[in-house]
């Protein structure tokens, strides 16, 4: 089991995983709220560059060239609303010091590591982005940049546990079409239940399921021949949790928590 442990940055606080202790990282609670990636960064390194995008529930992955690519055609108007970020859900890094980040409410944070060359990436990862398999697509652009699956350590930080976030059984079989191959809404849950561990959970309602996102975000990383032992999943669910984090299912508010990593030198 991997550590997770609680620190505090100007008596505020927030979770670190001992997968990730070599670089400098963090899921930080709503008590960091209002406060933005550019000012939460000064917590884990105040000299990196901080790179975070407008988030749209898709799969698409930008690295700061791409971003800088983005900004250079973007016609903006100064400040620091969505309509200065690229849309994307998805982070990598390409030089050292880079904090990448993503914003989440009860959607899955994932900060994932390279040990060997000291990459990174951050992926916000709902329901619909873990349907059009976002984490897999991040470790396929930090492969593309010479990432092997063996080094990295991926930690998924705190999100809605499947015990309590009910979905239409639509909505499991779309996810779960991510790691069944099957067409059939039918085939693909009773398939998930025979899963050891099913992401899928029974409800008392009818046609409605409970579904662990992050537990179907290890299956699609297993899948890719990624061990247990490289991902560390967060005791935490962000809908039980009210002290220390926001839940839209709770508050049915848009406040959201951020979690950032920041790429080192190989």
């Amino acid at each position: 089991m991997h550590a997770w442990n609680w620190h505090t940055w100007e008596g505020l606080p927030y979770l670190t995983c001992s997968l990730l202790e070599p670089w400098y990282h963090g899921f930080f609670t709503k008590q960091f709220s209002p406060s933005s990636p550019f000012e939460i960064t000064k917590a884990l390194h105040p000299e990196a560059s901080v790179y975070r995008l407008k988030q749209v529930h898709g799969n698409v992955i930008f690295s700061p060239p791409e971003i800088e690519d983005w900004l250079a055609k973007s016609i903006i108007n100064d400040g620091e609303d969505d309509s200065t970020f690229a849309s994307g859900d998805g982070l990598i890094s390409t030089e050292p010091s880079q904090a990448v980040w993503v914003a989440t409410a009860d959607c899955t944070p994932v900060l994932i590591a390279d040990e060997k060359t000291g990459q990174v990436a951050a992926v916000h990862a709902g329901w619909r982005g873990t349907a059009l398999k976002i984490v897999p697509q991040a470790i396929s652009r930090l492969q593309a940049q010479g990432s092997k699956l063996e080094n990295l350590r991926i930690a998924m930080g705190p999100a809605i546990a499947g015990e309590v976030y009910q979905v239409s059984e639509q909505v499991a079989a779309e996810v779960g079409a991510s790691i069944i191959p099957y067409n059939d809404e039918k085939a693909i849950l009773d398939a998930l239940q025979e899963i050891p561990l099913s992401p899928v959970l029974p409800d008392l309602e009818p046609g409605r399921v409970r579904l662990d996102v992050r537990r179907v975000n290890t299956l699609q990383m297993e899948t890719l021949g990624i061990s247990l032992e490289q991902i560390a999943i967060a005791p935490y669910c962000t809908y039980q949790t009210p002290e220390y984090f926001f839940s839209y299912r709770r508050e049915h508010q848009k406040k959201v928590q951020w979690s950032g990593i920041v790429s080192k030198k190989s």
